[in-house]
């Protein structure tokens, strides 16, 4: 009797389960078992591995195989566990030494004629590996970037089977010829879902290479809204723009992942894992630096916004945002049942979606930019236009942003017309988005400044609860604010989260706390009642 075992990952959402492949060889009628809760895919796996061990110059042994995934209460699914079995397999018929590859995590499609094709959720397995003590990975050379950017652990790319085995056996590592050059390379298909990519919404359409680079200075006019961006930007608020057709709603949305900083080391973590797991992560750039954009269509449904899908649930847009920014645009077009889904991960950063396959948490802690006409026709706030919706449809239209919904936003802001003086000025019309985004950098350094040794790194993460007991504004700053909860213009929500726009004022201002008239600005940006609040840029 022969017995080997080797290491693979399992991914459970976009965390990682470390699974022991065991192979034992037994007398009897040559046959192959695979038992441990595989899905369709990892079934198919035992054609594979046997083409491409056959065809990597090894012999199948023709005994009875029984292949074993532990933990086997844990779903597995992908086709990622096929390197594993295969050195299982061939450290049973003691091709390979078992020993050698008992603490070795492998990930990886083979095919079938040996070559080691790369798949999705490299980086997530690789972190779930290091977590539970693992020091050495084999991965397919294409990914061999994405792995090694987990610390204290040894990445071996291998090109095909062969080569594996030459070095398990400390034999000389044979050349693999590589794919003829001036055709897309097959061998990263498997990387990339269909359907996704920068061509489904994930970036601004300037930056998938339709139009030049987007920058504020190309927005004409628009004072407030442009204000109210950086102050989103500053402190991670979500905001709604409302305004009629061709105002500049989305030229100012697509224009915001500029401004925001750069990720650090560990966000950059976090969305690269999530974007691998999604297979939407490009080749070649293992790690993800700028903040993503995530503009789904308004047709999207629930599923697609939060996760879900067929058998383990997948990230949706919320997550694929995570870090970022998450648009939606035409936003009463959504259905109701979709934007409600948004309630939950806006107040915890998190989603937590649960199918009968299981129980997944994903990311979700983005910064959400809304854009809405004022009815269906978007004439409604135009003087002498022509609106004809009556009164019942501009107000079914509006009431599709349900109370609490609005209630978790932070700035709501009114983007009027421009006019000809604004659109036909020459020269300069505004701030270029580097100066706009140094002026945020400084208030992201300002504010993590004051919250450093908490679990916030924004103003918008911080609780109520620290912004009424530790996090003080100056004496008589909430006069205002104080007023309008009284007056039911504002909800107990409403008023933490005037706080939390106010300190970003006044981090963006250079002031130690805010005052009233930050306070004034925050109250202005969130109810839209005019205060005397200076929005002109630089103001602040």
């Amino acid at each position: 009797m022969g017995y080997a075992r080797a290491c693979s990952v399992a991914l459970v959402g976009v965390e990682g389960v470390v699974v022991e492949v065991q192979a034992d060889l037994e007398p009897g009628v040559a046959a192959f078992t695979l038992v441990g809760l595989p899905d369709k895919s990892l079934i198919e796996s035992r054609d594979r591995v046997r083409a491409a061990v056959t065809n990597s110059g090894a012999e199948w042994p023709q005994k009875k195989l029984t292949v074993g995934l532990s933990p086997a209460s844990v779903p597995k699914s992908g086709s990622g566990f096929d390197l594993a079995v295969a050195c299982a397999v061939l450290g049973a018929a003691e091709w390979l030494d078992p020993a050698a590859i008992a603490d070795v995590v492998m990930i990886g499609e083979l095919g079938l004629d040996g070559r080691v094709r790369p798949v999705r959720g490299v980086l997530p397995a690789v972190l779930a590996a290091a977590e539970a003590g693992y020091q050495q990975v084999v991965v397919p050379e294409q990914t061999a970037g994405e792995a090694a950017l987990v610390p204290g652990v040894s990445v071996l790319g291998v090109r095909s089977l062969r080569q594996l085995i030459a070095v398990l056996c400390d034999e000389p590592v044979p050349d693999e010829p590589a794919d003829d050059q001036g055709r897309p390379d097959a061998m990263l298909a498997g990387l990339m879902v269909p359907g996704t990519g920068l061509g489904a919404g994930l970036a601004p359409a300037s930056v998938r290479g339709e139009g030049h680079t987007p920058d504020l200075a190309d927005v004409a006019g628009q004072p407030r809204p442009r204000k109210a961006l950086e102050v989103a930007a500053a402190g991670g608020h979500h905001l709604l723009l409302s305004g009629p057709p061709g105002a500049g709603k989305t030229m100012l949305a697509e224009r915001l992942p500029a401004v925001l900083p750069p990720l650090t080391r560990q966000e950059s973590l976090e969305v690269t894992a999530v974007h691998s797991v999604a297979g939407i992560l490009p080749p070649g750039e293992p790690l993800v630096s700028r903040a993503p954009y995530c503009a789904p269509h308004h047709s999207a449904t629930m599923q697609s916004l939060v996760g879900g899908g067929n058998g383990m649930p997948r990230p949706g847009a919320v997550s694929l945002a995570h870090r970022g920014v998450l648009f939606l645009d035409e936003a009463p077009e959504f259905s109701g049942k979709a934007l409600d889904a948004l309630r939950q991960p806006l107040e915890s950063g998190h989603v937590v979606v649960a199918r009968a396959a299981g129980v997944v948490r994903l990311p979700a802690r983005f910064l959400m930019l809304l854009a809405a006409n004022p009815c269906p026709c978007g004439r409604h706030t135009l003087t002498g236009a022509g609106c004809e919706c009556p009164p019942s449809v501009v107000r079914r239209y509006q009431a599709r942003l349900s109370g609490p919904l609005l209630d978790r936003v932070d700035l709501r802001v009114e983007v009027e017309p421009v006019d000809r003086a604004d659109l036909l000025k020459q020269g300069g019309r505004g701030e270029p988005t580097a100066v706009v985004a140094a002026r945020v950098r400084e208030a992201r350094a300002r504010a993590a400044e004051r919250l450093a040794g908490t679990p916030w790194t924004t103003n918008s993460e911080v609780p109520g609860h620290a912004l009424r007991t530790r996090l003080l504004a100056a004496p008589g700053a909430l006069a205002a604010a104080e007023r309008d909860l009284e007056r039911g213009l504002l909800t107990a929500r409403g008023l933490d989260r005037v706080l939390r726009v106010a300190w970003t004022v006044a981090d963006l201002r250079g002031a130690p706390r805010p005052e009233a008239r930050d306070v004034a600005v925050a109250l202005e940006l969130r109810t839209g009642i005019q205060r005397g609040a200076p929005m002109e840029a630089g103001a602040l």
